[in-house]
């Protein structure tokens, strides 16, 4: 019997198009149309809403201005991954890379939600809700592409 010495990996099975969305999902993601409803409902005030939502793009920026300093001090790929790494060692950066990984999936399908509700509004339009089981299916269909 021989042995085969090729190599073993993953195949990329990821398109440009499947990218760019997740980029763009990421980046933009669709909680931009559902918050202002949350925040409104608890704020009760356009004023305080408005407050809110500059404080949140400050912290935004403020964000990215420290992903730039490190991007520019530390010139290598990997992103947050490879800062904690450096700086924290081994375990961090795998609890980092996996808390990551949750939070992506889970977020996919908060937007797969996101999508089908929107989706299936103009159809129900005169009803108060949009039936579960319907919305549920057209996310797991949306989800598994």
């Amino acid at each position: 019997m021989e042995i085969s010495t090729e190599r073993v990996g993953l195949k990329k099975q990821i398109s440009l198009f499947d990218c760019v969305t997740i980029l763009v999902g990421t980046m933009i993601g669709a909680g931009i149309f559902v918050s202002p409803v949350g925040i409104l409902l608890y704020v009760r005030s356009m004023g305080m809403s408005y407050v809110l939502w500059a404080l949140c793009g400050f912290y935004s920026a403020f964000c990215a201005a420290c992903f730039a300093e490190l991007g520019a001090t530390l010139p290598i790929s990997g992103g947050e991954y490879m800062y904690i790494y450096r700086a924290f060692g081994d375990f961090a950066a795998f609890l980092c890379l996996w808390t990551y990984m949750f939070n992506y999936c889970t977020a996919y399908a908060a937007l797969c939600l996101i999508f089908s509700t929107y989706i299936l509004q103009p159809l129900y339009k005169d009803c108060d809700e949009i039936p579960q089981v319907l919305l549920r299916l057209i996310s797991a269909l949306v989800y598994s592409k």
